[in-house]
């Protein structure tokens, strides 16, 4: 079991610190299979949400995992099978 899950709502967070939202959407409602471009959120700002994940839960995303997690979804379970497990004993 990962030390800490990444959440939907710790991806929701880091959007809106590092790139805002967009005020025609509604980061609150269900978005988990929502295109992030449909969101508002292009290359740029995935780049940023991308490198604030890697700060924050200590893993590496390279670029093909933030090109091809086109919801938030898919970037949840890419981040959370990089997450080391915490240590039992």
């Amino acid at each position: 079991m990962p030390a800490h899950e990444f959440t939907i709502d710790d991806l929701k967070r880091i959007l809106r610190e590092g790139a805002g939202a967009d005020e025609g959407v509604n980061l609150d409602g269900e978005i988990t299979d929502t295109d992030f471009e449909s969101l508002g959120y292009e290359s740029l700002a995935m780049l940023e949400t991308g490198g604030r994940i890697e700060r924050e839960f200590g893993v590496t995303l390279d670029d093909d995992t933030l090109t091809e997690a086109k919801t938030p979804r898919a970037l949840i379970e890419a981040v959370n099978a990089l997450l080391v497990p915490a240590e039992i004993g």
